[in-house]
């Protein structure tokens, strides 16, 4: 470790409850940070030393970030990453690296990259036209995945294809005529799991234990660690995000999402270049958080312990299906009387139906347990409309 590198500042692009816990870390080790978002009283706001309200496409506000701080990271990868390049070519340190955002965050792009370093994954083809659909329809047989090839996210840009009569309505609902898609075939999983993988600028990697996540309407709701999988596979899961932590050359932290299939292979869904939804359970559950080992590689401190501290489960609290406005949270009394409950509160100024408003961890001796307390604590939190009555 070199002299004075508490004293560097960090820059991340959102403000999101991803920035909000980066930001957690990064003061708790004395950094001074700056942000930029559109929203003024985002989460990340009330702990940002600076925050530079603009938006994620404004080139002039990324170019005064850059110039304000040492190292830039980011919280999603939904960004313009070309003025990230041009950034990085004129000496800006950003992390991980436009390089490997700009593969990541075009799923095809992702896909043929990971194929071609042999890393398993679904089958897909490239989408164009409704006849490149028919293709698939014949490829992978029905149903088969339709995937916007960027953006997206918690179920938003993908499509299940049933039959040949929903090829025409799957294309145009996502926008087929402008928009780049890909098809993908249908993988009859057993289980949905992540593996949290961190890279240091020296190299020096680390991985955390798998994670198993359960998902409804395509929104994650619960993680549970360890993942209730054989000791084979999960050492197979963690040496495959190994793997993909090696493809990708980035540094920081790297989220690896993985079916399991009915025999036992893997297969990568998807991957994510910074901290990651299903590894909030590694803020209680793990002796070095996500987020604390995110700065810690942006900044080239030594990486932290991934070991698991004990049987962890994080679920998500949602927004109630009960409209918009700002957010009433019901039942924290009642949760957080459960020995090895813990709650986080995003802060976000509005809440709206299965919006991400915060998430609970539960620990304990057993993850049956663990399960039980976070099942328990969720039926008390409810987040409302202030007026929802």
């Amino acid at each position: 470790m070199t002299y004075g590198i508490l004293n560097q500042t960090i820059g991340i692009i959102g403000g999101g409850q991803l920035g909000k816990m980066m930001l957690l870390e990064a003061k708790k080790m004395g950094f001074y940070a700056v942000i930029l978002d559109p929203t003024f009283h985002c989460p990340a706001h009330s702990l940002a030393d600076e925050h530079i309200v603009a938006s994620f496409d404004d080139e002039v506000a990324i170019r005064k970030l850059a110039d304000r701080v040492d190292v830039i990271t980011y919280e999603f990868e939904h960004i313009g990453v070309e003025v990230l390049k041009e950034l990085e070519e004129e000496g800006h340190i950003i992390y991980p690296t436009p390089k490997s955002l700009a593969i990541i965050q075009n799923k095809y792009k992702q896909k043929e990259l990971l194929k071609k370093k042999r890393i398993p994954v679904p089958d897909f083809i490239y989408v164009s036209s409704v006849e490149d659909m028919k293709e698939a329809g014949k490829l992978f047989g029905y149903p088969f995945i339709l995937k916007s090839c960027r953006g997206g996210y918690d179920g938003k840009g993908n499509m299940v294809v049933n039959s040949p009569e929903e090829l025409l309505f799957a294309f145009e609902s996502l926008g087929g005529e402008t928009e780049e898609l890909m098809a993908e075939e249908f993988v009859p999983f057993t289980k949905e799991i992540s593996v949290l993988a961190c890279r240091g600028i020296d190299g020096e990697t680390a991985v955390y234990p798998v994670g198993e996540n359960i998902h409804q309407n395509n929104i994650l709701i619960k993680t549970m660690v360890p993942a209730q999988i054989s000791k084979t596979l999960t050492s197979r899961a963690m040496n495959l995000a190994n793997r993909v932590m090696k493809v990708f050359e980035g540094v920081g932290m790297f989220c690896v999402e993985m079916f399991v299939t009915e025999d036992k292979k893997l297969l990568v869904n998807e991957v994510a270049p910074r901290p990651h939804n299903s590894g909030h359970y590694s803020i209680e559950g793990c002796v070095t958080s996500q987020f604390e080992q995110h700065i810690r590689a942006i900044t080239g401190i030594p990486l932290g312990d991934t070991s698991l501290i004990q049987p962890t489960v994080m679920r998500n609290i949602l927004g109630e299906e009960l409209g918009a406005g700002e957010p009433e949270i019901c039942g924290v009394k009642e949760a957080l009387s459960i020995p090895g409950v813990f709650l986080h509160i995003y802060g976000k100024e509005k809440t709206s139906p299965r919006r991400k408003m915060g998430h609970i961890t539960a620990v304990a001796k057993t993850l049956e347990e663990a399960i039980q307390k976070v099942d328990t604590a969720a039926e008390f939190i409810k987040i409302y409309p202030v007026n929802y009555k």
